[in-house]
């Protein structure tokens, strides 16, 4: 046994009595099982990268013989009762209460992305669709209830949400993240930190750092970006959820940051993290990362020197099962290579996180109850969150459906009749069950079709495949063309389907090269408008796609709708925006890509970074950040601005907005900046603050926004975060490229560096006025 002291970065005073006694009183083979988790069905399908290539986990019991860390996905990895694998999950609780010499409890964690990942349990939009409604509050709600769902079955951690800012689409795990703007990916993913941990679930932030920025959008790839690009776009939203949401855990990222793997970056976790920012939480390795660094990354000669290096950096906790923190590190201790020490710091605040949430002390007496994992109020929240996300990208006037002489409607299009075509990567049916055919999802989600034919009873809705989401099939395009020629608006939907490692067109190990639709969708899509019948095109994606071909030119639908994965209730809420029972209000919460070429791209780039007489390719998008329209018309004018405002200080910006149309609407009033001159590049456009305004026809709203001026910092040429003096420009508009009404403030004082106090977040209110 070793002598606790002080110990690098955090003395044991941080800790309890408690906590410090218990640490005195281990062997290190008890204190590396605190440090680990158990996959208790890892011998199934592949759900994590390279699992087949990890060394097969030991029998249970001789796995939890000195006490366990964490129990790896216990209801995510195949379908299982959820009361019955409660029950089994209190009996082992309790087993690992009175068989071990020290009675710790096992720490449960599920991945809960697009809701807790397990059979019968609500699927909620993917995190790009929360992106494009704008609404953290909405999230946080959403979030609360995932919370909910996972305490109540014994679940302590959920590893959600993902805070990588969207750089390049062909990346297969762009549906997986909120959006390309780092302040819109900051402010939702702290919703939804603080839905989640009102619940007693502790929120893990990924993937710490840089992951989405990898070469070509490959996944795993090489990432290398610059130490300004990383403080000021990947950084901040970390830094949001960690001093403003109080997240309680965080996750590596896979990747490597200009040839240094990020698990053995101790300036990140440690020196940032934790000193800078006061993370006093438990970082967690993604799955298997920690071999990686012998296996991918070659860092370390082997498993057990992989263990020692992520524990220096900072990471406490391997996932999901212990192939270098067990007998390869204690291997590496007892040899000499490496001082028990190494441990120490780590259990410590593993005991300290069961202590919290209140394990230390449970006794799982209770015997687990039936639990709804698909309630009313889930199913209300997925409903809400999935019709504001939907984004009408054109409309000649074909939509709304309702009220309109269309009776005869044809529903074309491979994911116009396929419910795993409305979920992610991460939903249990795409990540799981699709290992289990014939196995039911266990809750009720309508396609798109289906929630047609109820939304439009008196209709008479037809229905063609046409294609399949990928493969050159074009079989199925006479039927298809036939019923859009016997009807009187044809509504094809087309795009994605999720999946893992080569099952599907986007999600985790899905990267594309081509930012084409898959397949022949393209061509079913063209074959249909043909016939002369409007067209409405309704894209269900992961990923932005180049579709300039459907926006614009004589072959193009009449309307063009975007849905990010919407989730359970997704085909309802399709079905009611093109009825008109529901005015689309979404946004783009990524810029619509002109090509493959192109990327990666952010509307956040400098002059350089846009079209310029240098060269002969525009990387313009063929939409922008922050598009989106509404079945009525909105006036944005009046922009007032504080004249000047110092340094560090706060400054207000009032706009007015009008509903010019004959129906109710929502807008997402959104006020952007751009430095005028500053000491390095600063981009065109910059997203300072956004809220969402619904007003009745003829209705206006005074929207007054308080902005920190932290909100217009950067990292100066000495790389640190200041506020410049100086010239903004500010304006409002319907998108990021559009400025609808205008002003000028000016910064004054000295240089200002940016401190933790800094507000980090704009608050909006607003002041109605009533139509007339």
């Amino acid at each position: 046994m070793s002598v606790v002291t002080d110990l690098p970065g955090i003395p044991t005073s941080a800790f309890s009595d408690r906590v410090v006694e218990l640490l005195e009183r281990m062997t290190l083979e008890e204190k590396v099982a605190q440090l680990v988790g158990f996959w208790v069905d890892q011998g199934g399908e592949a759900v994590a990268p390279m699992q087949g290539e990890m060394a097969p986990s030991p029998a249970y019991e001789e796995a939890t013989r000195h006490g366990l860390g964490q129990l790896t996905r216990v209801y995510g990895t195949r379908p299982v009762d959820p009361l019955e694998r409660a029950r089994w999950l209190r009996t082992e609780q309790r087993r690992l209460k009175s068989e071990t010499r020290l009675g710790i409890p096992a720490l449960v964690h599920e991945e809960c992305l697009t809701g807790l990942a397990a059979w019968q349990a609500a699927t909620f939009p993917t995190p790009l669709a929360w992106g494009a409604a704008f609404d953290p509050a909405l999230v946080q709600r959403m979030a609360a209830l995932i919370g909910g769902s996972m305490r109540a079955l014994g679940v302590h951690q959920g590893l959600a949400p993902v805070l990588d800012v969207i750089r390049d689409p062909r990346w297969g795990r762009v549906d997986e993240c909120i959006a390309e703007d780092p302040y819109v990916v900051g402010t939702i993913g702290t919703a939804y930190v603080r839905g989640l941990q009102s619940s007693g679930i502790h929120a893990t932030l990924k993937h710490f750092v840089g992951y989405s920025a990898s070469r070509a959008g490959r996944n795993h790839a090489p990432v290398s970006i610059g130490q300004r690009e990383l403080q000021d776009v990947f950084l901040p939203p970390f830094e949001m959820a960690v001093r403003d949401g109080g997240a309680r855990s965080v996750m590596n990222s896979y990747t490597e940051l200009d040839g240094e793997p990020v698990a053995t970056a101790r300036r990140l976790f440690t020196e940032l993290l934790r000193e800078t920012w006061g993370f006093d939480g438990v970082v967690v390795s993604d799955y298997f990362a920690v071999a990686f660094l012998a296996v991918m990354h070659r860092v370390a000669a082997d498993r057990g020197e992989a263990a020692e290096l992520a524990l220096h950096a900072g990471i406490d906790v391997e996932l999901p099962t212990g192939d270098a923190f067990l007998a390869p590190l204690a291997e590496r201790i007892a040899a000499g290579d490496a001082d028990e020490a190494v441990v120490d710091l780590a259990v410590l605040r593993v005991l300290a996180q069961k202590e919290s949430l209140g394990l230390l002390d449970e006794t799982f007496d209770a015997e687990p109850e039936a639990v709804d994992l698909d309630s009313p109020a889930h199913r209300d929240a997925a409903l809400r969150l999935a019709e504001e996300s939907l984004v009408l990208l054109a409309n000649d006037g074909v939509l709304p459906l309702a009220g309109t002489a269309r009776s005869r409607i044809a529903v074309i299009g491979p994911n116009a009749d396929r419910s795993e075509a409305l979920m992610g990567c991460y939903s249990f049916a795409n990540h799981v069950l699709a290992h289990h055919p014939g196995v039911p999802l266990g809750f009720a989600i309508p396609t798109v079709l289906e929630a047609l034919r109820t939304e439009l009873p008196d209709a008479d809705v037809t229905s063609a495949r046409g294609s399949e989401v990928e493969g050159d099939d074009r079989s199925g395009f006479a039927a298809a063309v036939a019923a859009a020629s016997a009807a009187e608006v044809a509504v094809v939907v087309a795009g994605d389907q999720a999946g893992l490692f080569g099952r599907g067109t986007v999600g985790e190990g899905n990267d594309a090269e081509s930012l084409e639709l898959p397949g022949v969708q393209r061509e079913l899509v063209d074959a249909v408008v043909a016939t002369g019948t409007p067209t409405v095109l309704v894209l269900l994606t992961g990923r932005p796609y180049a579709i300039e071909w459907a926006l614009s030119g004589p072959s193009a639908p009449a309307a063009v709708v975007q849905a990010f994965f919407p989730g359970e209730e997704g085909g309802t809420a399709i079905a009611r925006v093109l009825s008109g029972t529901t005015s689309p209000s979404g946004r783009l919460p990524v810029s619509l890509p002109r090509g493959a070429g192109a990327q990666p791209y952010s509307y956040l780039h400098p002059v350089l970074g846009g079209p310029s007489e240098v060269t002969a390719v525009d990387p313009t998008p063929v939409l922008p950040f922050g598009h989106g329209l509404t079945y009525t018309a909105f006036t944005r004018t009046d922009l007032e601005v504080d004249d000047a405002v110092r340094a560090g200080g706060t400054f207000t910006a009032s706009v007015r907005v009008r509903n010019t149309g004959e129906r109710a609407g929502t807008d997402v009033v959104q006020l952007y900046a751009n430095d005028v001159v500053a000491t390095v590049t600063r981009p065109v456009a910059q997203l300072l603050a956004y809220e969402r305004v619904t007003l009745e026809p003829g209705e206006e709203a005074v929207v007054r926004f308080a902005v920190p001026t932290a909100r217009l910092a950067f990292s100066d040429r000495r790389m640190v975060r200041v506020v410049e003096p100086g010239e903004i420009r500010l304006w409002v508009g319907p998108s990021c490229s559009v400025e609808e009404t205008a002003s000028a403030l000016t910064i004054e004082g000295p240089v200002h560096e940016v401190v933790a106090a800094d507000g980090r977040t704009a608050t909006a209110t607003v002041e109605r006025v009533p139509a007339g």
